[in-house]
């Protein structure tokens, strides 16, 4: 599921210099000003497994927590793409959690456009391809637009898309992605002069795969290694293995040593893509405990950079590797420890030109003695699966978050929560999303905006299809959140007994 385009590189970098000018639309929460129409196209525009493609339709629902901007701003207008019909109630849903507000004025500010089109192609790539489409939109953003292109990630779909409306995006040049890769990451932490694993970029191919394998073996006393393609997305493109020794092995002996966390992908084919589009191995690192913690930082078009947020990732899948949701804030013995690298390898690709949303993923351990390392290990140069839950949390309360603290604070209480886009039973799939929304209903497992605790699903056209659905469970404290997860999938699990 990938595409490519060519832009004119140079009328979009000219375009992307309004940049500055709305960059408040933006902010959460929103302060008013300049009237702004926020064109959202939450496109996977990247490499994804075909195994994905019944769920990727639902997918593009994940920022549907931008409509809680519009009771933010009365200048702000939002359209919002997909590629199949959205369940009607879900607006409706979302508007829920802003009481005290207009639906009528709110829905008058909102456009919703549907392609009808589940193809496992990117959305941008559809929209590229409908002509009627783009001047529907080019006619909602006005003669003189006054827009922004929000995106998941920025390609080229997306530069040519925001070339073709006449608005700036929320997010880089695509021609800074390598930046974002795991050669590049380890580059750029490099440059930043923080810590990282022991490891080896740039590699393509088997000869490189075995020397670089013999090298990180005379520099360190680790056992297994993780071998990591660049373009691979949450663990996916992640194998283990354990260092072969001194034996010569042939390419079969080696590629047989892998331990792959796609289980989908064959043992061949992984070393294909490990051999066209390259990859590093890095040292497996290990500890009494390990974490793996992320920070989200937002680029402005100025150079300055902002913490949104820290959260622990959750990990699973067959070796530990797979994203599947992420709680916040970070563990508190390590999170402070992480604003300073992070900011360090913020100012690194601002220098570069980057602009917008992305975050590192670390892996911190526990030594004997109590104390903590954390390696960077990551950069998403795009949204994440830990944005949208961060950004839900500060568009329902009004509260920033606080970096110097590592809290944020709303109703004089510290916030947490846990969140996860795989909320999972088999007995989910009879439900639909009508059904859903009728669960969550009838239960109360609402939002509650009187102490700013509760739940905001997302993903709920996943629920026929795949058996899932996406939550953010907020409280004020990691057990109050653990308990209202806890709350709502044994209320999807009953809903479903029969």
């Amino acid at each position: 599921m990938t595409a490519t385009v060519s832009y004119d590189r140079s009328a979009f970098a000219l375009l992307q210099d309004q940049l500055c000018e709305r960059w408040g639309a933006m902010a959460v929460p929103t302060a008013g000003g300049l009237s702004t129409t926020i064109v959202v196209v939450a496109s996977d525009s990247l490499y994804l497994p075909s195994r994905f493609a019944p769920l990727v339709p639902a997918y593009e629902e994940r920022y549907l927590f931008m409509l809680l901007l519009l009771a933010r701003s009365r200048q702000t207008r939002i359209v919002y793409v997909t590629s199949s019909p959205m369940p009607p109630r879900l607006v409706d849903y979302f508007f829920g959690l802003i009481p005290g507000h207009d639906h009528d004025e709110l829905r008058k500010r909102l456009t919703v456009i549907a392609l009808s089109d589940s193809s496992f192609r990117p959305l941008t790539q559809k929209i590229l391809e409908r002509p009627r489409v783009i001047a529907r939109l080019r006619s909602l953003l006005g003669p003189a637009p006054q827009g922004l292109l929000v995106p998941f990630i920025t390609s080229e779909l997306e530069a040519q898309l925001a070339l073709e409306l006449g608005i700036p995006v929320y997010g880089p040049d695509p021609s800074l992605a390598h930046l974002g890769t795991k050669t590049g990451s380890r580059k750029v932490f490099a440059a930043a002069g923080i810590d990282i694993a022991a490891g080896v970029e740039g590699l393509r191919g088997v000869d490189d795969l075995r020397e670089a394998l013999a090298e990180i073996a005379q520099r360190t006393q680790t056992e297994r290694v993780i071998v990591k393609i660049d373009d691979g997305v949450s663990g996916m493109g992640n194998a283990v293995m354990r260092l072969p020794g001194d034996g010569e092995l042939d390419v079969e002996e080696l590629t047989q040593l892998l331990e792959l966390e796609d289980r989908s992908q064959s043992k061949d084919s992984f070393m294909e893509r490990f051999d066209a589009t390259g990859g590093v191995v890095e040292e497996f690192l290990t500890g009494s405990t390990v974490c793996s913690p992320s920070v989200q930082l937002r680029i402005s078009p100025r150079g300055e950079v902002a913490v949104l947020s820290t959260h622990d990732q959750i990990l699973g899948g067959p070796l530990g590797q797979t994203y599947l949701g992420c709680s916040f804030p970070a563990g508190k013995e390590y999170s402070r420890d992480l604003i300073e690298p992070s900011l360090a390898v913020g100012r690194q690709l601002a220098s570069q030109g980057v602009v917008g949303p992305s975050s590192i993923d670390y892996v911190s351990t526990q030594r004997d003695d109590g104390t903590w390392r954390s390696c960077a290990v990551e950069i998403n140069l795009r949204n994440s699966g830990t944005t949208h839950p961060a950004l839900t949390l500060q568009a329902l309360t009004d509260a920033p978050f606080n970096a110097e603290t590592g809290e944020l604070v709303s109703r004089g209480r510290a916030k947490h929560y846990l969140a996860t886009d795989h909320l999972e039973h088999p007995r989910f799939a009879s439900l639909t999303p009508d059904d859903l929304l009728d669960v969550i209903a009838e239960n109360g497992l609402g939002w509650d905006d009187e102490t700013h605790t509760g739940i905001a699903f997302h993903l709920a056209s996943a629920i026929a299809v795949g058996g899932q659905v996406g939550l953010t469970a907020i409280g004020d404290s990691d057990r109050m959140a653990q308990r209202l997860y806890d709350s709502a999938k044994g209320v999807l699990i009953t809903a479903t007994a029969n």
